[in-house]
């Protein structure tokens, strides 16, 4: 796994990924924002996150990238758990946003409070499961292209 940071065009990127060009994941932050960043954090490639804090405030984003749909169920449970140890590694009292690829299409049907009828289409098998897992841990879905 290759771990790294660089500056883009006013901008510093750090991201994680793969050695065979495959998976990855980063985070983009405006130079501005940059000398906020007081900890990152590199779960595997596909999961990282970024500590930016403001005076008394802490914000932690992770962005996480998915296994597409067909891809074996075992390597799904490990993500999800990753994930799982990912967010609750954040105190209660900071921030928490997450974002990515969670290469599924939830559909247009609500569910369970944590997603409205804003999607579109049917909801692809093993789709439900980004649903349970937004309800366990009281998120909203604010985006359709899930």
């Amino acid at each position: 796994m290759g771990a790294k940071a660089r500056e883009i065009d006013g901008y510093k990127l750090w991201y994680s990924g793969g050695t065979k060009a495959r998976n990855g994941v980063g985070n983009l932050v405006d130079k501005e924002l940059t000398d906020r960043v007081v900890e990152v954090r590199h779960k595997s490639d596909r999961i990282m996150s970024i500590k930016l804090v403001e005076g008394e405030e802490a914000l932690n984003v992770i962005c996480v990238y998915e296994p597409q749909v067909g891809l074996a169920d075992d390597i799904k449970r490990v993500l999800r758990k990753q994930l799982e140890e990912a967010m609750r590694s954040v105190p209660q009292n900071e921030k928490l946003c997450l974002g990515g690829d969670f290469n599924c299409h939830i559909g247009e049907k609500a569910y369970g409070g944590t997603h409205g009828n804003f999607g579109f289409g049917e909801r692809n098998s093993g789709r439900v499961a980004i649903l349970d897992f937004a309800v366990t841990f009281n998120l909203t879905i604010v985006s359709s292209f899930f």
